[in-house]
This record gives C-alpha cells, sequence and structure tokens, in this order.
C-alpha cells in the first residue's frame, strides 16, 4: 500500500494540469498514489490523465459522482483511498519535490494527524513567485482559522485517511470556504495538525476574479461561522479584522474591482486597526495596496498584485 493518497479534483484542467502530475513524479518520496477525479471535463483532461497512467501506474482517473470539487475530494479520500495519510492538491497547483518527504518525517510521530506548511504564490511561472505565507505557532487551532487561515489552500494539508473519515468530509452544500468550514470541524474534533516551517506549496493565482463572488464568501463565512460555535469558539475582532485582511489580499490577487479590497481593508481597519496592520510590515502593505486599489489602473493592479 502508499503512504500517500494524492487527491486531485480536476475539471478542464488541461492548461495546469501536467505540469501538477510532473510535479507528483519529481517527488524525492516515491510511495504515493494520485488519483485524479474529474468532473466532467469537456477539453483534453481526462486523455492527459489517461496518458499519465499509461506511463505512471501509481496515476490514476475517477469520475466525481457529484458537482463540486469538494464532493471530489469525498469520493477519492473516503472511497477510493488505499494509503494511510491523504493528501490533496488543486490541479493548477505545484508541489516542490521534497513536499512529500517532509510530510512523511512530521507525520512519522503517531500523536501527529495532520501538517501542512508555507505556501507561494505565483501566476504563469514559479520562478516567479510573490511572498510566502506562514504556518501559526503551535497545532493549529479554530482561532487561527477564523482569523487570517494559515493553511490557505487545500493543496497544502495532509491528514490520517482514517481521521478525514471521522470528520465525514466535505460540506457539498457549501460553494465557498468549505475548506474552511472542513478544517474548522477537524480541529474542534481535537485534531492536532502542525505546521511545518518549509514552503512545500506552489499556489496558482487565478487573475479571472471567477473565484471571487462576495455573496458566497459572506455565505461560506457563516457557515465556518457557525461550525465554530458548535465548538464553544467565538470569533473575536482580533480575528475578524484577519480574516478581512486575507479576503483583501485574496482580492487584489484574484483581480477583483478595485473597490473590493477597499471596502474589506476599511472594513477591517474599523473594527481593530491593530489586528489589520500587525505584524506592521506584512499588515501595513497590505492595506495601502488595498485603499489604493480604485486609484491603480486595472492591467497594472494585475501586474502589481496577480502574481
Amino acid at each position: 500500500m502508499p503512504r500517500f493518497s494524492i487527491i486531485i479534483p480536476c475539471q478542464n484542467a488541461e492548461a495546469t494540469l501536467k505540469a501538477t502530475l510532473d510535479a507528483l513524479r519529481a517527488q524525492t518520496c516515491k510511495s504515493w498514489e494520485a488519483i485524479c477525479v474529474d468532473g466532467g471535463s469537456t477539453d483534453a483532461t481526462r486523455a492527459l490523465v489517461v496518458a499519465a497512467a499509461a506511463t505512471d501506474p501509481r496515476i490514476s482517473l475517477a469520475t466525481n459522482p457529484g458537482k463540486s470539487p469538494g464532493e471530489a475530494r469525498n469520493f477519492g479520500a473516503a472511497r477510493l483511498a488505499r494509503g494511510e495519510i491523504v493528501a490533496f492538491c488543486d490541479a493548477d497547483d505545484i508541489w516542490v519535490k521534497t513536499k512529500l518527504a517532509s510530510l512523511d518525517k512530521a507525520m512519522a510521530d503517531p500523536d501527529v494527524d495532520g501538517a501542512y506548511a508555507r505556501v507561494a504564490f505565483f501566476r504563469n511561472r514559479t520562478d516567479r513567485a510573490g511572498v510566502t505565507s506562514r504556518i501559526a505557532k503551535g497545532p493549529l487551532g479554530i482561532e487561527q482559522l477564523l482569523g487570517e487561515n494559515p493553511v490557505y489552500t487545500m493543496s497544502n494539508i495532509a491528514l490520517r485517511r482514517e481521521l478525514f473519515i471521522e470528520t465525514g468530509g466535505f460540506n457539498p452544500r457549501i460553494v465557498q470556504s468549505g475548506d474552511l468550514e472542513w478544517l474548522v470541524r477537524l480541529c474542534g474534533e481535537g485534531a492536532n495538525v502542525i505546521g511545518i516551517d518549509e514552503f512545500l506549496v506552489w499556489y496558482r493565482t487565478k487573475p479571472t476574479g471567477c473565484a471571487y463572488d462576495p455573496n458566497a464568501l459572506r455565505a461560506g463565512r457563516k457557515s465556518v461561522l457557525t461550525s465554530a460555535r458548535r465548538y464553544g469558539a467565538q470569533p473575536t475582532a482580533r480575528a475578524e479584522a484577519q480574516h478581512l485582511r486575507y479576503l483583501a489580499h485574496r482580492a487584489l490577487r484574484l483581480d477583483s474591482p478595485g473597490f473590493s479590497a477597499f471596502r474589506l481593508a476599511v472594513a477591517g481597519l474599523v473594527l481593530s486597526p491593530a489586528s489589520f496592520l500587525f505584524p506592521f510590515r506584512r499588515g501595513s502593505a497590505m492595506a495601502f495596496a488595498a485603499l489604493a486599489a480604485p486609484a491603480i489602473p486595472r492591467p497594472l493592479r494585475r501586474m502589481l498584485f496577480c502574481r
């Protein structure tokens, strides 16, 4: 049996999936399987996976019985995976070649249930990746998730498969923030999820703005907070301001209208100026960028922030 089962939801991903799979094949840890769960692609995605599987039997193709990426992850992790540890990877993200080796080392400790690391953001080329995310101090907790989620992307989380099944997986009814809502439940049930202070994931930003839906984000946030309250966690002003900073950052990276980032920054600064602005180097830069966004021409905003 493989040590890792990697679940890759994919739909019309022919432009990026090859790079994702190439990064898996380059992993220094070789004990893995990759299950590509297709959501009804109309491009060459399925053919690309079939061709990859023909040369590497660790790669396989499955069909999503549902509609959402969350359902694809549920199906792959709970029904198809054979590995002890489940790791998720989106079809447009890229892993550093030592990612699985670092996860393997961290999870050699039986008391560790899951792990994540730092993420770098890029648009087209990984050698032009910008800033990296940070890990939280100590085990991952609900308070951190309600603020500036340090996991950031599902491509950055791995956990023991039996624990994923116990949590019930992702809620397919949550359109945005379904991954965060699941992480809240995971931590709420007492999982020991640690941060690895290494850069292990390249996250591809999507400058089309298609992933930025304010209404869906608000509904998703409501679901996250509802789940958090079930475990006795209440959002603090600090966490809400950090979350608004995270959303402003995301709005800039996803090329949303300039006033989207502006409004989020103003709300965060009014709620808790110190929490939004500190750490000062990062927070002040985000405040300046978000507040200036409406005055910056869109082509320049894309050049500055969608990298």
